[in-house]
């Protein structure tokens, strides 16, 4: 298993931009992919972005397509969202999960290292 901590987090304006990171801890020597969820207040928890092992493959939700970006630094055993062009919408607390492996596939199901979560609030 993986340890993943968020960071990043805080309160943006609307229209703003934000770059989460997390960074993955144990045995990273392992093949994972790795996603992006998100949970506002009152809501459930919705699939934001994935991303497969190389970083070659990555997946976007509608809501966020075109204004988020999900990228990774294996040597750096991080992976990142940049998130621009904030909406209120957006406020929720940011989930990084990671799932093992054997292809290239950006895997959003069945995840199985879960980090603590960092918080997004934008502010209208």
């Amino acid at each position: 298993q993986v340890q993943l901590v968020e960071s990043g987090g805080g309160l943006v304006q609307a229209g703003g931009s934000l770059r989460l990171s997390c960074v993955a801890s144990g045995r990273t020597f392992s093949s994972y992919a790795m996603a992006w969820f998100r949970q506002a207040p009152g809501k459930d928890r919705e699939f934001v972005s994935s991303i497969s092992w190389s970083g070659g493959n990555t997946l976007y939700a509608d809501s966020v397509k075109g204004r988020f970006t999900i990228s990774r630094d294996n040597v750096k055993n991080t992976v990142y969202l940049q998130m621009n062009s904030l909406k209120p919408e957006d406020t929720a607390v940011y989930y990084c999960a990671a799932r093992r492996v054997a292809d290239d596939a950006p895997y959003y199901t069945a995840m199985d290292d879960w980090g603590k979560g960092t918080l997004v609030t934008v502010a209208s």
